[in-house]
């Protein structure tokens, strides 16, 4: 038996880097990096003279001299204590931006079961997800209602 193997039909993307680098898509990507952080320091800092941080942000990207700024790190104790890295908002912005540029293509070819970073998708939903293969999952070929494991 001979297999034949499926050709799928790869489209091509052109100019990415360049919407990636648009002043349009950087002002969209602040937009969405300050929703909800508007009374942030750091977003009020970049919003004070946005035009000026956007053409900046450009400039380095267009020229690829744009370098991430190190990480900032903190400590949360909820109860757990756990240390948390975060982005300096400036790239945020440039995460934003990626995001802006590179969802529509990969969002269509994702499998159903990746919740990260997604639209209508997060942690909740995942949780329900994982609740449903959960109660799935059997023991010697005994389904197992609610997820526990049932006694031999």
């Amino acid at each position: 038996m001979i297999q034949v193997a499926r050709l799928i039909k790869m489209k091509t993307y052109r100019n990415l880097y360049q919407q990636l680098c648009s002043f349009s898509n950087l002002k969209l990507a602040f937009e969405k990096a300050s929703k909800k952080k508007s009374f942030a320091p750091s977003v009020k800092n970049f919003e004070k003279d946005l035009e000026y941080n956007i053409l900046k942000l450009k400039e380095e990207l267009e020229n690829l001299t744009y370098k991430p700024i190190h990480l900032t790190k903190f400590i949360v104790r909820d109860p757990k204590t756990r240390i948390i890295r975060k982005s300096h908002f400036r790239d945020r912005v440039v995460h934003h931006a990626l995001i802006n540029i590179l969802n529509p293509i990969y969002e269509k070819i994702f499998i159903q079961d990746s919740y990260a970073g997604r639209l209508n998708k997060g942690t909740l939903n995942a949780v329900k997800r994982f609740e449903c293969f959960m109660k799935k999952v059997s023991t010697n070929g005994k389904v197992v209602n609610g997820g526990g494991r049932t006694a031999i």
